[in-house]
């Protein structure tokens, strides 16, 4: 369900997308403001970094949102971008803005939150020997070459030379409250991209000691830590004293870490979640069953895909990426597994966005015959060899990627194999390492409101989160040239121009957009759900009588 389109002015910039209905529901209390205290227990899995530089992952994002805070934040009603530590974001061009932050604000260690925490932050992120996972968000400011230095072969022998400078030369101090920020080139989405985690900003004693500040972190935001990170076991957050805005409604966050989804359900049966932000595809009948209003329903934003491995010799053929998808009849398996809540994709973009379109790929519905016809072109499928398809384990992507392997065998005589053995740290890793052997399942949300952020992260050439390996420079021009537009608005043409090409050499076969369903125990008063950043726990409020 579509709801009503946005337009939403930040300094010389607007974003917009297409709202969803977010949440908000409550049981029968009218009370929007909520009730303050109490301890709300909420599902998670392992993440693999608690800091701001380094989690780009969903379990991480989740406890970095209730310890840190950045510049600006999105509206959980509207998606708009709203002013957070930020006085103001200004550019006469686009190309240099000028950031003025609101005073007052620290760490928990005291340490002031001022242009230095920003500055130190984003430089950490962006040189590339230290690794950080957020660093290519850095990738439009000035100076970025020259901090990121690239290994001359991968995992061999030789190393990545030294960089030849180690801080972005497009930050500059003006005064403790104002910095400035010089782009490559003019974009103006960048007011809107900065409330992504990776834009927060991080204490000098957390970057002297990263691990250390992983492990515990220094954080800004309305919540601290209550004790170390306990690995595979919880995270413990208490509300902090030293928070100058808006205090978090419970005292007190528990996230309690599970290795599936199925262990987490049971964990809520059992009344021991508060939250639970998904359900496994198999139980949602009886989840809906049986606590009816306290499920949390709304059209979803996250991009289910399977990645191809572009990189591999026998995905290099796009007719061969192409014969695969035509392959697959995703309603049926949208109708077999999630009971037909979800969305075929048959293009890039979340629907509930701006420039999002349908039928940009001309590879997603079914054809098994042009499948067959492509595949043969290309050469057909190595004899004897099977297809590899990979998920995380404990996820519930068992059954869907089954099926999938299953219409492709039957359409092009293709055998497969699952391999779903890995934690989705590791499974990370390995994406990231550009290892899989096969088809893998990936999944997107978006980190800001405009439609640049399902493209470029995914498929830009050496982009973050590219796993596939793709490259085009004429995917990379489109982006580029939509970047440089007047507005957001006047960028969509090139933006959408972008994703045709991805249409066409299909570095990731589109399966679905997703559908909201989040379950809330009867313990909580108000239960928020943020239409960029989902489950808000710090807005959650929990009944005290």
């Amino acid at each position: 369900m579509r709801g009503k389109f946005l337009k939403v002015a930040v300094a010389a910039t607007a974003t917009a997308m297409l709202a969803t209905a977010c949440g908000g529901g409550g049981d029968d209390n009218d009370d929007s403001a909520g009730q303050s205290g109490g301890t709300l227990r909420v599902y998670n899995s392992e993440p693999a970094f608690l800091t701001p530089s380094g989690g780009d992952d969903e379990p991480s994002l989740y406890v970095i949102r209730s310890l840190y805070r950045g510049l600006v934040k999105y509206n959980a009603e509207s998606s708009a971008v709203e002013m957070d530590l930020a006085e103001s974001i200004e550019s006469d061009d686009q190309k240099l803005w000028t950031i003025k932050l609101k005073s007052g604000y620290t760490f928990d260690n005291g340490e002031p939150v001022n242009a230095d925490s920003f500055i130190r932050s984003w430089n950490f992120a962006a040189y590339s020997p230290n690794g950080q996972n957020n660093g290519y968000f850095m990738k439009r400011i000035a100076g970025i070459k020259d901090v990121q230095s690239t290994d001359p072969d991968g995992d061999g022998p030789q190393k990545a030379p030294e960089p030849a400078a180690k801080e972005l030369s497009g930050l500059k101090k003006v005064d403790d409250t104002t910095f400035t920020v010089e782009l490559e080139a003019p974009f103006s989405g960048f007011p809107t991209t900065v409330g992504y985690p990776g834009f927060f900003p991080m204490a000098e004693a957390c970057v002297a000691d990263i691990l250390a500040c992983s492990e515990k972190p220094i954080g800004n935001g309305p919540y601290k830590m209550d004790g170390s990170w306990q690995r595979n076991v919880a995270i413990n957050l208490v509300r902090s004293d030293s928070w100058n805005g808006e205090p978090g409604k419970p005292d007190r966050i528990e996230y309690r870490i599970f290795a599936d989804i199925d262990a987490g359900y049971a964990a809520f049966q059992a009344g021991e979640l508060d939250v639970l932000y998904t359900v496994p595809p198999a139980r949602y009948k009886e989840a809906k069953a049986t606590y009816g209003d306290r499920m949390h329903e709304q059209p979803g934003d996250s991009f289910t895909y399977v990645g191809m491995p572009v990189y591999q010799d026998n995905f290099k053929d796009k007719r061969v990426r192409q014969a695969l998808s035509l392959s697959i009849d995703r309603q049926s398996i949208i109708d077999a597994v999630f009971d037909g809540r979800f969305t075929p994709a048959t293009g890039f973009v979340a629907p509930t966005f701006e420039g999002a379109r349908n039928d940009v790929c001309k590879y997603c519905t079914k054809d098994v015959e042009k499948a067959k016809q492509l595949l043969a072109e290309a050469g057909g499928w190595p004899a004897g060899e099977k297809l590899i398809l990979w998920a995380n384990a404990g996820a519930g992507h068992d059954q869907w990627l089954q099926a999938v392997g299953d219409q492709i065998k039957e359409a092009l005589g293709i055998d497969y194999e699952l391999r779903v053995n890995l934690q989705f740290a590791e499974y990370l890793e390995t994406a990231d390492q550009k290892k899989f052997t096969g088809g893998f399942r990936l999944g997107w949300g978006p980190d800001y409101p405009f439609m640049e952020t399902y493209l470029y992260p995914l498929y830009g050439t050496g982009a973050g989160s590219n796993n596939s390996g793709y490259s085009n420079p004429e995917f990379d021009a489109a982006m580029k040239e939509g970047d440089s537009a007047d507005s957001i608005q006047a960028a969509i043409p090139s933006y959408q121009k972008a994703e045709d090409f991805v249409g066409e050499d299909l570095p990731v076969i589109p399966m679905w957009f997703n559908k909201v369903g989040a379950l809330y125990s009867e313990n909580v008063d108000q239960f928020v759900w943020n239409a960029v950043s989902d489950a808000d726990y710090a807005a959650i409020s929990l009944k005290q009588n």
